[in-house]
């Protein structure tokens, strides 16, 4: 059960960071014979499955280094990254018994939606930052954490999971601190520009 649970944990955990990088990885490398994925994840492989999400992953690093939509992107993505992530920890297990497939769809969707909340947030608090250095090198550590994750998860298992159960516990304690942060941040962000603006009207 070892690979099983390392390859529905990273999946999850991948789609929860960046959802088309993980799906384009995992499709090339089953199709290069490099991991072996089960029947329920073939779909992954297929050429058009890699190249559709071969684009998507491009404009997702392209969108990424865009402070403003780069936030709207996660907003958006918070419907599609956690779903998917249910999905793929599923389909990990095969065609095993439904009450497992239950279990592993809401482990997965909760671990793509603590990694997604995890990024979301701190991509946030760095967006409001007025210089656009911290988000283009945040974004590209994040492309390479996510291809560093997934090579563990797939070849390195035993390690891959005890470093998940230490982000999780992470982001336990980080999850509260960041969501204060971000909404001081936009409710001093809002603060400001009702200043300028009443400044404004007065002169």
């Amino acid at each position: 059960m070892l690979e099983p649970i390392s390859l529905a944990a990273g999946l999850s955990w991948g789609s929860g960071l960046r959802l088309y990088l993980t799906v384009m990885i995992a499709g090339v490398f089953g199709r290069l014979g490099l991991i072996h994925l089960p029947d329920t994840l073939s779909a992954l492989m297929s050429p058009w499955v890699i190249g559709f999400a071969a684009v998507l992953a491009l404009t997702e690093f392209l969108a990424d280094k865009i402070p403003a939509f780069d936030s709207l992107w996660d907003a958006i993505h918070t419907f599609i990254r956690i779903p998917a992530g249910a999905v793929l920890a599923a389909g990990a297990f095969g065609h095993a018994d439904p009450a497992l497939l239950t279990v592993a769809a809401l482990a997965g969707g909760t671990l793509a939606g603590t990694a997604h909340l995890a990024k979301a947030g701190t991509r946030a608090l760095i967006n409001l930052s007025p210089e656009p250095v911290s988000n283009v090198v945040t974004s590209t550590a994040e492309d390479g954490l996510v291809f560093g994750g997934l090579l563990l998860a797939l070849f390195v298992p035993v390690l891959f999971l005890v470093l998940i159960i230490g982000f999780l516990v992470l982001a336990s304690w980080a999850l509260p601190r960041l969501w204060r942060g971000v909404q001081g941040g936009y409710r001093g962000m809002a603060t400001h520009m009702v200043t300028r603006f009443a400044r404004s009207r007065h002169d």
